[in-house]
């Protein structure tokens, strides 16, 4: 399979390949059907993959940095990928592997990531308004300063997360566990905390003048 003709966008039907560890920087990719694709380890640096369809594709251990990534990513495997400074705003991402994914710099704004999992990864200061959270693994995952107003997190796992001075005005956490979540200073104005888990949770400083509960 020549790489400068996917590279070019000449090819868009490219379902189940096996581009294992192929530079495909700086390509455009938009609207290309990769499904189902073997994509570990392969290089999409700075790459335009706007509206495709990568459901169910491994990435593992991918570089997607920098990438135009707004396309649907339902059910893959992004573990250990590289996703720095990507966009990924209004991206869907439900049930899809995010564990050990570089994600500083990224926007997932409008992103779907219902039933995504996203333990123990490092979000910190990144841009998660009005993104559907619902049910999401944030277990552990450094979201300090992150911004979650009107995200929907109804029943997500947030035990032992990091929350400082995150911004949760307007967000629906009804029936959440944050469990021993650090919630210092964080933002909880219009709040639904509604048969939320908060044992042990810290609560200092935070700035709630009106939460539902």
């Amino acid at each position: 399979m020549n790489i400068e003709d996917i590279k070019s966008s000449k090819l868009k039907q490219l379902s189940g390949v096996n581009l294992e560890d192929e530079d495909l920087s700086q390509a455009d990719l938009n609207r290309v059907h990769l499904a189902g694709a073997t994509l570990v380890g392969t290089n999409f640096m700075g790459s335009k993959l706007e509206g495709a369809h990568l459901e169910g594709a491994n990435l593992m251990g991918a570089n997607l940095t920098e990438t135009d990534l707004r396309a649907n990513l339902m059910g893959a495997n992004l573990m250990q990928a590289d996703l720095t400074g990507a966009d990924l705003r209004g991206s869907n991402l439900r049930g899809a592997n995010l564990m050990g994914a570089r994600l500083s710099e990224v926007s997932l704004a409008g992103a779907f990531l219902s039933g995504a999992n996203l333990m123990n990864v490092n979000l910190q200061g990144v841009d998660l308004r009005g993104a559907d959270l619902r049910g999401v693994n944030l277990s552990q995952a450094n979201l300090r300063g992150a911004d979650l107003s009107s995200t929907d997190l109804q029943g997500a796992l947030l035990s032992e997360a990091n929350l400082e001075e995150a911004d949760l005005r307007g967000a629906n956490l009804a029936g959440a566990n944050l469990t021993g979540a650090n919630l210092l200073c964080a933002e909880l104005e219009g709040t639904n905390l509604q048969g939320v888990n908060l044992d042990r949770a810290c609560l200092v400083g935070t700035v709630a003048t009106k939460m539902i509960s």
